[in-house]
């Protein structure tokens, strides 16, 4: 597997992921799946801030990062996205994408990541953790999905 920059055509490979993960589960709290247009621009804006891990030609994983808020005092503070296909978990994919994600990120001058985590997601709130993130806070039912409120909790790593 290697960690390469996406290319319009893990678009497709991309939306897959994300969709399945917007169909299933809370990790995120949209209901609007993604089209392959909409990830192939995605990947377009975002350029080398748009990663994803490459098993035989194929993603299998992607992590992005974008702004955080918008005006010029955040410029330096990005939210980043990672998910993996079911096939790639438990592999050190995730490993893998962050810590090159955290790579770009620095050659670029972002000061600050952000982990916006669903209170649901043990997994992915020890992931970061592991990977060094810090929970700074924790929104009480922002998210509603599947017929319930949702805690968001933010995780934060100075680069």
């Amino acid at each position: 597997m290697i960690i390469r920059t996406a290319r319009p055509e893990d678009a497709e490979a991309v939306a897959m992921i994300v969709n399945e993960v917007i169909d299933t589960t809370t990790i995120t709290f949209t209901t609007e799946r993604k089209s392959v247009d909409m990830v192939r621009d995605d990947i377009a804006a975002r350029g080398p801030a748009f990663l994803v891990a490459d098993r035989g030609g194929f993603a299998v994983g992607y992590a992005s990062y974008f702004p955080f808020r918008s005006g010029p005092g955040y410029a330096w503070t990005k939210e980043h996205s990672i998910a993996l296909a079911p096939l790639a978990r438990g592999t050190g994919a995730g490993r893998a994408l962050m810590t090159e994600l955290e790579a770009v990120a620095r050659r670029e001058g972002v000061h600050s990541l952000i982990a916006g985590v669903s209170g649901e997601n043990l997994d992915g709130r020890a992931f970061h953790a592991a990977m060094g993130f810090s929970e700074i806070a924790t929104l009480p039912e922002v998210g509603f999905k599947f017929g319930r409120w949702i805690d968001l909790v933010l995780m934060q790593k100075r680069l």
